[in-house]
Parts: structure tokens; C-alpha cells; sequence
């Protein structure tokens, strides 16, 4: 989710999964998957680094927990790991 700001000055919280594209001319006006456009105070470029932030997040969290997954697996004694090592 991207945080965004309507022109109201409301916050907006997006799912940026919905996006289909994002126009500004001279509002900017994000067009979701569903056809719903919602305007924002952001600018288009704004948008789309918010929204590269997020997924770079997620996919950290990804990485970080690929990475350490072993540690969360509970090991049972006397079980053979190494083949899952491979």
C-alpha cells in the first residue's frame, strides 16, 4: 500500500497492485485495474517512486527471509538437512 493525499487533503492509502497507469495533465489521475480513478495531490512522478519504494520494501522482506529461512524451519533431531542445503 502507497500513501497518498486526495485533493481534499484526505489521506488515501492505495494498493498499488491495482494501478493500470497513472496520467497527469494537469491533475494527476490514477486509473486502477477496476476502472475507478481516484485524483491526487501527488504529482506522477511521485507516484511511481512511491510506489517503486513499496515493492522494493517487499521484496527486501522477500531477501531477508529467503536468506534466513533456514533459522525458521524447526529441525527435527536426528533428520538429514543437508539434502534441502542443496
Amino acid at each position: 500500500m502507497i500513501q497518498l493525499t486526495r485533493l481534499n487533503s484526505q489521506p488515501l492509502s492505495l494498493n498499488s497492485d491495482l494501478i493500470k497507469f497513472v496520467e497527469q495533465a494537469p491533475d494527476t489521475v490514477i486509473t486502477l485495474i477496476t476502472g475507478e480513478k481516484v485524483v491526487v495531490r501527488e504529482n506522477a512522478q511521485e507516484v511511481l517512486s512511491r510506489v517503486v519504494q513499496f515493492r522494493r520494501a517487499v521484496l527486501q522482506g522477500v531477501m531477508l527471509w529467503w536468506d534466513n529461512r533456514s533459522a525458521l524451519v524447526p529441525v527435527i533431531e536426528g533428520e538429514d538437512r543437508t539434502a534441502d542445503q542443496k
